[in-house]
C-alpha cells in the first residue's frame, strides 16, 4: 500500500538528534535515555486534580486535557521523551463496541465479541475520522515540545491484546473465551485479527502522519501465550500490523510482558526496539534478539515502592548489564504504579543520566 506522507510534520533537528532517537536506531548516545511507561498518571498530584474533575474518557478525548496530561512529566522530570496520553481501549470503540471505564473495576466493554456474526458486525472506520482527538493531542503536543527537543511517542495496543480485551469484556486471568475461539473457530479468529490489525496499523501510520517521532505496539497481555500459538495465531497480523504502521518511517518499540520465551518471535513479527519486562535479565534478552537490536527496559515497577538504597542497586544492576552498549532504552518493565513516591521517579531518571554520562 503506497502512502502519501506529505503531511507529516517535519521533525526538529534538536529533536532528531535527541539521545532518545538515537538509541532508537542503535546510536552511540551521551548517555541513556530514559522514558517510563505511564510517566502521566494517578501517582502525580497534578494528574490527581486533573483527574477529581473529568473521567479518564473526557480526558483522552479532549485533545487539550491529553496533551495538558502528556506535559505534565515533561515539566517536573529530566525525561528524554513524551509518549502522548491516550488508551489503548478506544480504537475498539470505533468498531462498535460499547467501553466504560468502571471504578475499582477497570476497563468493560458491555458487548463483547464472542461470534461469528459479532466480528462481523464490528465496523472499520478511517481513524482519522473515527480518533481525530488523539491525533489533535498529538498536533498540540509537538507545538509545546518542539522548542524543547523533546521526542514524542505515539502508541496503539497490538491486535491480539485489543482481541482480549474485545472477547473478555476487559481484563482477564485466563483469557477463556480468547483462546477458545482462537482454538475452536480459527476462521472467525483470524477475521477479527486481520480487522484489528488493519485498524491498528493504520491508527499508529495516524499518529505518525500527526506529528509522534517514535511509535509504541503494546502487546501487553501476548505473554498468556505458547510461542507456537503466537506462532501460528497472532504473529502473522501483529506483522501485517507493524508493517503498516513501519511505512511512516519512524522507529517502532514492540512491547510485551511475560514474552522472555518469545523474544524471536516477537522481533520476527517486527519493530526497531523490542521491549522486555523484568522477568529476564536484559543482557540475557539481548542475547536472543538478532545482532545489533535496540532494546527498552527493564526495572520492576514495584522496585520504585521501596528505599532509595534499593532501587539505585537494582537500576545499577541493570545498567552494569547493559554495559554501554548502544541501542539501549532505559525504562519500567511495566507501567509506574499509583502509589509511587515522586521523589523516587525524579532521582531515577537524574541517577541513569549520571551513572551513564560518556562525557
Amino acid at each position: 500500500m503506497n502512502r502519501e506522507l506529505s503531511s507529516v510534520e517535519a521533525v526538529p533537528a534538536s529533536s532528531a538528534e535527541s539521545r532518545f532517537l538515537r538509541a532508537c536506531r542503535s546510536l552511540p548516545v551521551d548517555a541513556t535515555p530514559v522514558w517510563l511507561m505511564r510517566q502521566a498518571g494517578r501517582y502525580m498530584e497534578e494528574y490527581r486534580a486533573l483527574r477529581s474533575k473529568y473521567s479518564i474518557l473526557e480526558m483522552i478525548k479532549s485533545p487539550e486535557l491529553a496533551s495538558e496530561v502528556t506535559m505534565q512529566p515533561i515539566r517536573a522530570y529530566n525525561l528524554d521523551a513524551a509518549i502522548i496520553f491516550a488508551d489503548i481501549l478506544p480504537p475498539l470503540e470505533t468498531m462498535g463496541l460499547q467501553l466504560e471505564f468502571v471504578k475499582s473495576e477497570g476497563p468493560v466493554i458491555h458487548n463483547p465479541v464472542r461470534s461469528r456474526a459479532d466480528v462481523e458486525a464490528l465496523r472499520v472506520v478511517p481513524v482519522e475520522e473515527a480518533l481525530p482527538f488523539t491525533l489533535d493531542a498529538i498536533k498540540l503536543t509537538r507545538k509545546q515540545l518542539d522548542p524543547l527537543g523533546v521526542p514524542l511517542i505515539g502508541f496503539s495496543g497490538a491486535p491480539f491484546t485489543l482481541a482480549s480485551y474485545a472477547i473478555e469484556g476487559g481484563s482477564s486471568k485466563n483469557y477463556l473465551h480468547t483462546k477458545g475461539l482462537m482454538m475452536s473457530d480459527a476462521r472467525t479468529w483470524h477475521l477479527l485479527m486481520e480487522k484489528l490489525s488493519a485498524l491498528v496499523g493504520n491508527y499508529l501510520f495516524a499518529q505518525a502522519q500527526a506529528g509522534a517521532y517514535v511509535l509504541q505496539f503494546f502487546d501487553s497481555w501476548v505473554g498468556a501465550l505458547s510461542p507456537a500459538d503466537y506462532r501460528e495465531y497472532i504473529l502473522p497480523h501483529s506483522r501485517h500490523a507493524i508493517e503498516i504502521a513501519s511505512q511512516a518511517n519512524v522507529p517502532i518499540i514492540h512491547f510485551g510482558t511475560n514474552t522472555s520465551g518469545m523474544l524471536d518471535l516477537l522481533q520476527e513479527a517486527g519493530g526497531d526496539v523490542i521491549g522486555v519486562d523484568w522477568h529476564i535479565d536484559i543482557d540475557t534478552a539481548w542475547q536472543r534478539l538478532k545482532p545489533g537490536s535496540a532494546i527498552q527496559g527493564n526495572l520492576d515497577p514495584v522496585t520504585l515502592l521501596g528505599p532509595w538504597s534499593e532501587i539505585e542497586k537494582r537500576t545499577r544492576e541493570i545498567l552494569d548489564r547493559v554495559a554501554g552498549r548502544p541501542g539501549y532504552i532505559f525504562n519500567l518493565g511495566h507501567g509506574i504504579l499509583p502509589t509511587t513516591p515522586v521523589e523516587n521517579v525524579r532521582r531515577l531518571i537524574d541517577f541513569v543520566h549520571a551513572y551513564t554520562a560518556t562525557a
